[in-house]
């Protein structure tokens, strides 16, 4: 009676035993097929103005559409939206180009990438004096931008509307005034500091202005007598960190800025913004 009654014992551990090893082999399944919770809110950050109204008008309603809840910080200044993407208080910021993030995550050790480029502010040249570029006079004063990102490419804008020309033996992303080689007009390029380019559209012939700078202050992109082409390397880009690029709710961003829903909103809503190349050409 003991014996049978110790090996009924026996059985019925070793089939508790074998319930507890099944279910947690299936917990450990579940988890190494990615059935994790999904992700219901995406936490973003934009710098204030247009960047921080493309969030909240064009992307976050469609995000919503697809059951997240989006909420989004602003800053104002282009370092700590890079540090909270980086540190995990944000999940993905939109607010600055390629060269920067690049040049940014290697000097602060992080790993950022981009997920999608968006329409972009582009630089413009702005002027009370005159109507047209053609009506550019010779000896003409145009205030530029100083600090090197933004005068290359004020340059790059100048030479495609035919005032300048810059040598073909430099990187035209890197050209300096002393790399002009003709100047038919004899345009005389005033330097200064980004942010104070659009307060010169009054007291100078013409003012070259960053398109951030130019929304700031009120400015009606397409008042510009010329607005830039401006390469994709220069636009804006929803980024993330690398670990979660290939994560759902990322694919999800990217989607929505894919959609014809997104670029209804910039049309109406941004005018003047240049588009990106894959927007430009689908």
């Amino acid at each position: 009676m003991k014996k049978s009654l110790v090996l009924l014992l026996s059985a019925l551990f070793i089939i508790i035993l074998a319930g507890c090893g099944g279910g947690n082999d299936e917990e450990k399944s579940d988890s190494e097929s990615g059935q994790a919770e999904e992700k219901e809110t995406i936490q973003f950050g934009a710098t204030v103005g247009p960047y921080s109204d493309m969030v909240t008008k064009a992307i976050a309603p469609i995000l919503e559409d697809k059951g997240y809840k989006v909420e989004n910080t602003e800053f104002t200044d282009y370092v700590q939206p890079n540090k909270s993407l980086g540190n995990g208080d944000l999940d993905a910021n939109l607010f600055q180009h390629k060269i920067y993030m690049e040049a940014f995550a290697e000097e602060n050790g992080l790993d950022l990438s981009e997920v999608i480029i968006v329409p972009t502010a582009p630089m413009g040249l702005y002027s009370k004096t005159y109507e047209a570029i053609e009506d550019i006079e010779d000896g003409a004063t145009i205030t530029i931008a100083n600090d090197p990102t933004n005068l290359a490419r004020t340059l790059v804008m100048l030479e495609t509307e035919g005032l300048i020309t810059i040598s073909k033996d430099v990187d035209p992303l890197k050209a300096s005034v002393k790399d002009v080689t003709d100047n038919p007009k004899n345009i005389d390029f005033q330097e200064i500091e980004a942010a104070q380019l659009p307060r010169m559209v009054e007291s100078e012939d013409a003012s070259a202005v960053p398109g951030n700078y130019a929304l700031a202050a009120g400015m009606n992109l397409l008042d510009a007598l010329a607005l830039e082409n401006m390469p994709d390397d220069y636009r804006n880009r929803v980024v993330v960190r690398t670990e979660d690029l290939d994560k759902q709710w990322v694919k999800d961003i990217k989607a929505a800025v894919e959609s014809e829903e997104f670029e209804k909103t910039i049309d109406e809503q941004f005018q003047g913004f240049g588009k990106p190349e894959w927007m430009k050409n689908r």
